[in-house]
């Protein structure tokens, strides 16, 4: 016999079911192989879990159709890690294996089979020096060189080339006899982190496992993880998953990027699944980043990590010279609208002066030319006449148009003032680029952004116009940055607006040269806001303590637990009426979601119920698919969202 996961999305259904095993299939069907089995009339997919000599169901049992493959494919801990995480955020187990597990290509299972061999530790001898700059770093690299299972939320220091730091890291541990799986958020990280493992572990030693690279050559590199070929795994958010051989160390490198949360159900974040699998492991556990998120300081607090930083000293040696435009009254004597235009007068001048030197980096929130437009009379938001979608005007020879339909704005006026002249009161990086380069005529400008993002550019003189995170890396760094329109990045209307622009600040500062080096750094916003002053002093660690304490007295994740349903009102209010919720659990809502009868339910509750709400949530939409009710609710648990 068998015990077979079946490939059912339906919460009612999310359990093994027991098979028998034809005598054809008995040396073929080995735990972790795909299968084809009969359930309720049709022929599905399925994973064996386990070979059973009895079973304890008391009826009749069907037979396997017929063994898919006979690659184990699903590793036992990997199947175990995806029980925990439909667990953790009231899923199924097939949508957590559907992301961890790629599609079959048969063609390449056919290749013939390399020998496989124990995979040796890099030859070259890893240099620790860097990593002596950090206060506990030498200690937490000897720790995975003697096999021991440090765990360490690291801050990054300005201009750190944290590619190789991380790619020393996995050498320690591979030097150890143990496996590594590194996460980063985007394929241009993938590409620095794939070049400095190739540099420090040599080549062969590990893979990169990301969805760009099709199905034929991801199926393959899996296997090769699976087969024990390669110990070393560097890849995006489903590389979480990688069924490494005795793995000793995951890293998540800058986790409050919301590329590591993952769009499809049951929506877990990179960070909590490497967290999961390190607890469930008892292996190392690093996660790094220029910023620390309100998650990292919680770990912190816990003592479930432990700090690896550098020294106040070596923090203000290695960072850039950081201004606030107009925040003294000497500055405002030369430049009375400091505070009010876009560029004021000492930004121009730092432009000026990095030019000179190398290439300097303009932070723009927004990408396009003209994103939103307004009435230039009463201000009002210009809206199509046709859908009342927003209008925008997307080049500078372009007719304003809609941003819904497309509709261009031929003969408009505003319905409140009858004005039928239109404003910008956002400018996107097309239209700064296009304005910095009247006022440096002779400097090239590029543009970075959107749906063309530029990799590096070189050390000659150039502004660089970019969007929050698609900054290029520059050869030397920058000689400056000015980062515009702050008020527009920490006003969205969101949770995590002010950490995700203080990340994304740091990130950005961090390409440019320390101010040793004559790097400079000019913020145009309020010099008293916290975000601000926490990149003035270059202070991550503190901030997030701060913003930790805060959500703990509003009652925000993570110090608490939170889970949001959306769907129909009735639908969303049958989900609450079933589930046997915690004692300490609060609703907030129902409030409408924008379309005709959605709405949005907030539950949360302290840290140490969230299992049992996960539980709740799940055995109540298991009773609405048993039921085959109708409407659905989407259930997210701590969503990075959370507007």
């Amino acid at each position: 016999m068998a015990q077979v996961m079946v490939d059912l999305p339906l919460a009612h259904l999310d359990r093994p079911f027991d098979y028998l095993v034809p005598e054809r299939m008995h040396d073929s069907c080995v735990p972790g192989c795909r299968v084809r089995v009969r359930f309720a009339g049709q022929d599905l997919d399925g994973f064996v879990l386990e070979r059973l000599s009895q079973s304890s169901h008391e009826g009749r049992l069907s037979p396997l159709r017929r063994v898919v493959s006979a690659e184990p494919v699903l590793a036992p801990d990997i199947a175990r890690l995806a029980r925990l995480v439909a667990d953790r955020y009231a899923g199924t187990w097939a949508d957590v294996v559907r992301l961890a597990v790629p599609p079959r290509h048969a063609r390449v299972e056919a290749e013939p089979a390399k020998q496989v061999a124990t995979p040796s530790a890099p030859t070259q001898p890893v240099d620790v020096a860097p990593w002596s700059e950090y206060q506990a770093g030498r200690a937490f690299l000897n720790a995975l060189y003697r096999g021991d299972s440090p765990r360490a939320v690291w801050t990054a220091l300005p201009g750190e080339n944290w590619p190789r730091r991380l790619a020393e890291a996995a050498a320690a541990t591979l030097a150890s006899g143990r496996g590594a799986v590194l996460v980063v958020p985007d394929h241009r990280d993938v590409a620095r982190l794939d070049a400095a493992c190739t540099e420090v572990l040599g080549a062969g030693h590990h893979v990169v496992l990301t969805a760009e690279l099709g199905p034929a050559e991801r199926y393959r590199r899996f296997l090769s993880v699976r087969r024990g070929a390669v110990r070393c795994v560097v890849g995006t958010r489903a590389a979480a998953f990688a069924p490494v051989h005795d793995l000793g160390l995951v890293v998540c490198w800058d986790d409050g990027d919301d590329l590591h949360a993952e769009p499809r159900a049951p929506y877990p974040h990179a960070r909590e699944v490497l967290l999961l699998r390190a607890h469930d492991r008892g292996c190392g556990a690093l996660i790094g980043g220029h910023a620390v998120t309100a998650e990292g300081a919680l770990l912190l607090s816990t003592g479930w990590a432990h700090p690896v930083v550098a020294d106040r000293t070596t923090v203000r040696r290695r960072a850039p010279r950081v201004w606030v435009a107009g925040d003294s009254v000497a500055e405002l004597a030369r430049d009375p609208a400091a505070r009010a235009v876009r560029l004021p007068h000492r930004a121009f001048e730092i432009a000026r002066a990095g030019l000179a030197r190398g290439p300097v980096l303009v932070q723009v929130p927004r990408a396009g030319y003209r994103p939103a437009l307004a009435c230039q009379d009463c201000r009002s938001p210009a809206r199509c006449p046709e859908c009342s979608g927003p209008l925008q005007q997307p080049g500078a020879a372009e007719q304003p148009a809609c941003g819904w339909c497309g509709r261009p704005a031929v003969s408009w006026s505003c319905p409140n003032c009858g004005g039928s002249t239109m404003r910008a009161p956002v400018v996107g990086a097309r239209r700064t680029a296009e304005e910095l380069g009247r006022a440096f005529p002779r400097v090239p400008v590029y543009v970075s952004g959107g749906s063309r993002v530029l990799d590096t550019v070189g050390s000659a003189p150039a502004l660089v116009v970019a969007t929050p995170g698609a900054e290029p890396v520059a050869d030397g760094g920058y000689a400056a940055a000015l980062f515009l329109d702050t008020w527009l990045s920490l006003a969205r209307p969101d949770l995590r607006a002010v950490e995700e622009t203080l990340r994304r600040w740091l990130n950005a500062a961090a390409l440019v040269r320390s101010h040793e080096d004559d790097g400079a750094v000019v913020v145009v916003g309020e010099a008293g806001v916290p975000a601000i002053q926490a990149l003035i002093r270059w202070s991550p660690s503190a901030f997030a303590e701060r913003e930790l304490a805060e959500r703990r007295a509003a009652g925000f994740p993570p110090a608490v637990r939170i889970a949001t349903l959306d769907g129909g009102r009735e639908a969303v209010s049958e989900l609450v009426d079933t589930a046997r919720l915690p004692s300490t659990a609060e609703t907030l809502g129902p409030v409408p979601r924008g379309e005709e009868d959605e709405v949005r339910l907030v539950i949360r509750t302290p840290r140490r119920d969230g299992g049992r709400l996960a539980e709740a949530l799940k055995a109540a939409q298991a009773v609405r698919s048993a039921r085959k009710s109708p409407g659905t609710v989407r259930v997210q648990i701590d969503p990075v969202m959370l507007g």
